[in-house]
């Protein structure tokens, strides 16, 4: 907006009441925007619409402050009292409108947009940048209707003597990842305006969301030096060490530091605003800071308990708490938040996660897996939570919750990291479980040895070097095999076991022999089984050869020449 002669005389006058006042003047308030400080231009532009009541470019970014920090009843009162002040001066229309946009409604936007263009000079460019701005504001951005109104602005101004046209269609090209057309419209800006530090921030954010960090640290770096108090340089230097650490795990404790420290110094520069030391926040927990976390989720409880925003601060102290070991505190926090929100599509992976492992942790077992289930339903990444939770339960040889634990992480995880291992376990577990209830005679389902067969399968399959997944699978058939009339169901697998194990003398250790042993009696008192003599013979000698005072293989080459059994009975097992 050009200013009226009106305004340059009263702004004339006020250079001559004092420096302090000059301070407050709407270039200030601009700069000071765009730096993000918005307490203080909130302030400074409440200032100037008490002088310069009859200026509607005042009200107008008074109320554009009050839309940045999602205060939309005092952005419209400051549009409305501008549009009163300058009925003329069409940029209180479209700060209407985008309210209105915000509001989810478009009619109402169209028309104070219409009336934005109807008031203004059919020359004047400013209210097209803006409306275009308008569309690509809002929470989901109206790239269709934006274009066209940016394109009429950047035709108007037929010179090019506004860089902000450039930033504008640079941000509308970003917003769509069009990296290369955003660049293209900054570099305008830049060449237009060398000192508009929010475009080569913007290119900085790009190249971050490229993965080129060094490029974009680089950009970024320029900033500070050009200007060390520009606080948004400092907000994409930390969100680019912060993602920077997840891409180098080497050096990701450094990069977690830098971003804490670059955001700590964002936050000096501007207002400490609620929002934004929620994302400093954010920031804390992802770098694992867990006890600053925890203190500055406090404060923040504090400062808005009504906020819509408050959700992500009792989320943020549900996970703190449990991760400083607090988990009475955590249950308590997540159960709050799961009760407080309204919108489910808002809850994500980690916060079923923490719920249930604070479920776990209070003695919650049934609500805890079926809460850790749900997240990895939408992250089977999280199963190594479970696969941690089984491993626990299984050194406490509470063998029934292992298995039932173990099932639930390998099918969320059946071939990624820790999966051999997973599937290991959950045989075992399940072998244990089923033996504890054959030993108790409470009658055990042979379903359970049956998955426990199928874990050994799986584990040869994604570790064909693990030979003591031959072994245990031929546990878990000589217990499924018939009492009164065996098949020998574990032979195979108790040869495969030797097979592999006779190949590689160099690897046989005190226990790979004993369990070698056991392979070779029970072929041997199978074979005997079967009238087999010969073949007995041959393994209980093998058997002998490895161990000289085995009882069970001394007694079996006795037991040739009496006459051949003509049934078995099974002993229970025992642990291995």
């Amino acid at each position: 907006m050009k200013m009226t002669k009106k305004a340059i005389t009263l702004g004339l006058g006020l250079v001559v009441i004092g420096s302090a006042s000059f301070a407050q003047s709407l270039d200030d308030a601009k700069k000071a925007i765009d730096a993000e400080q918005y307490q203080k231009a909130t302030s400074m532009l409440k200032t100037l619409v008490k002088s310069k009541a009859s200026d509607g470019e005042n009200y107008f970014y008074l109320g554009n402050v009050y839309l940045k920090r999602d205060y939309l009843d005092s952005a419209r009162a400051a549009f409305t009292q501008g549009v009163a002040a300058e009925a003329k001066n069409p940029l209180n229309y479209v700060g209407l409108g985008q309210a209105d946009l915000m509001s989810n409604n478009a009619t109402s936007a169209k028309t104070n947009f219409d009336k934005a263009i109807d008031v203004a000079s059919k020359k004047d460019y400013i209210p097209y940048l803006y409306i275009g701005k308008a569309h690509i504001a809002i929470e989901k951005p109206d790239f269709a209707a934006a274009l066209p109104n940016l394109q009429k602005a950047d035709e108007l101004d037929e010179k090019d003597k506004d860089p902000e046209t450039f930033v504008a269609l640079g941000d509308f090209y970003a917003l769509q990842r069009k990296n290369s057309e955003a660049l293209q419209n900054y570099m305008r800006a830049l060449s237009i305006n060398p000192a508009l530090y929010r475009s080569t921030v913007q290119i900085g954010r790009m190249y971050k969301e490229s993965r080129a960090f060094i490029e974009g640290e680089t950009e970024l770096k320029n900033v500070i030096a050009a200007d060390a108090n520009y606080g948004p340089a400092y907000r994409e230097l930390a969100e680019l060490y912060r993602q920077w650490a997840d891409f180098e795990p080497a050096s990701a404790a450094t990069k977690n530091a830098d971003a804490i420290t670059n955001y700590k110094k964002y936050l000096d520069l501007t207002d400490k605003s609620y929002e934004s030391r929620i994302r400093y926040a954010q920031i804390l927990f992802y770098a694992k800071d867990y006890k600053t976390l925890e203190q500055e989720t406090t404060e923040l409880a504090a400062m808005n308990p009504n906020d819509p925003k408050n959700l992500i601060v009792l989320r943020l102290r549900g996970y703190s708490s449990f991760e400083n070991k607090n988990y009475p505190q955590s249950l308590q926090f997540m159960n709050d938040f799961f009760a407080k929100v309204k919108d489910t599509t808002r809850i994500i992976s980690e916060d079923y996660l923490y719920l249930g492992q604070a479920q776990l942790q209070n003695q919650q077992d049934s609500l805890g897996i079926i809460n850790i289930t749900k997240a990895l339903v939408r992250d089977s990444s999280k199963s190594v939570i479970l696969a941690d939770l089984a491993k626990t339960y299984f050194d406490a040889k509470d063998y029934e919750k292992a298995m039932n634990t173990y099932a639930v992480a390998n099918r969320f995880n059946p071939n990624g990291k820790g999966s051999a291992y997973n599937f290991y376990y959950h045989g075992v577990a399940a072998y244990y479980f089923y033996a504890k209830g054959l030993n108790a005679k409470t009658n055990p389902s042979k379903d359970i040895l049956v998955k426990a067969d199928s874990s050994f399968s799986t584990l040869a399959k994604l570790s064909p070097s693990t030979i003591d997944a031959y072994l245990w699978r031929a546990r878990a058939n000589y217990l499924l095999d018939s009492d009164t009339d065996p098949k020998g169901l574990q032979i195979p697998f108790y040869q495969q076991y030797l097979d592999s194990a006779e190949a590689h003398v160099e690897k046989q250790t005190p226990l790979m022999k004993k369990y070698m042993v056991e392979a070779y009696n029970n072929i041997a008192g199978y074979a005997l089984y079967k009238e087999d003599k010969e073949k007995a013979k041959l393994y209980w000698d093998k058997a002998l050869v490895l161990d000289p005072a085995n009882a069970t293989a001394t007694e079996g080459i006795k037991s040739l020449t009496a006459p051949a059994p003509k049934a078995t009975t099974k002993a229970v097992p025992k642990k291995k």
